[in-house]
């Protein structure tokens, strides 16, 4: 049985202006986000992980399956009519956020579509909620907001208008992401050097253009 019903997401419309999105609700039952709460990964620190690095029951491991399938990446294709052929599936899971999140950005060049799937079974606190953004300055000025509750899966491709951000909150945010990314050795260094933002980034990355 298929944790995810992607016929909702199908259906949900897609948004193409100031970029393109699309935001489903009831991509899963409540019997279904309670069966995934159990089986949840044990994080216990604000940070995103690789699902390998984590210990979570059956429940879990079939909702990555599903994720991770043809079918899954075949409809995300459709419904933005791109090809995702040559690019690198990465899928992290987090639990927490810090007062440091939640900053307005636009996700990093390599990226080429974003999905993220929500897990917390409510939501009452006004911080937290994502908000696609017509500009890069005020949070307020936003298209869609997009509460964090379990059910509720949306996607993005990125652009150079793709802002988006949340209202500071800290505590449990539970959520998976996907991304598809550029594959190449250029694309690559320039990841690296995002997270690291250091001298030797930099230095990394114009190796890389040089060879």
């Amino acid at each position: 049985m298929a944790l995810l019903d992607l016929t909702a997401f199908e259906k949900a419309p897609l948004v193409r202006e100031p970029f393109e999105y699309i935001v489903a609700e009831d991509v899963m039952t409540p019997d279904s986000v309670a069966m995934l709460n159990k089986d949840y990964p044990a994080i216990d620190l604000p940070a995103n992980f690789r699902p390998e690095d984590l210990e979570y029951g059956p429940a879990f491991q079939q909702l990555l399956d599903q994720i991770d399938s043809p079918e899954f990446q075949a409809v995300i294709e459709r419904k933005f009519g791109i090809s995702l052929a040559g690019t690198e599936k990465t899928i992290t899971v987090r639990k927490y956020s810090e007062l440091s999140d939640g900053n307005i950005h636009t996700d990093h060049w390599s990226k080429v579509i974003t999905v993220l799937i929500y897990f917390n079974p409510e939501w009452h606190q006004d911080g937290g909620k994502l908000r696609f953004l017509r500009n890069k300055q005020d949070i307020e000025d936003y298209i869609a907001e997009v509460t964090p509750v379990g059910g509720t899966m949306l996607a993005f491709r990125r652009s150079n208008k793709s802002f988006h951000g949340y209202k500071r909150f800290e505590g449990e945010r539970r959520m998976v992401q996907v991304n598809w990314v550029k594959s190449g050795r250029i694309a690559w260094y320039a990841q690296q050097l995002a997270r690291l933002g250091t001298h030797t980034g930099k230095r990394l990355l114009r190796l890389a253009q040089r060879s």
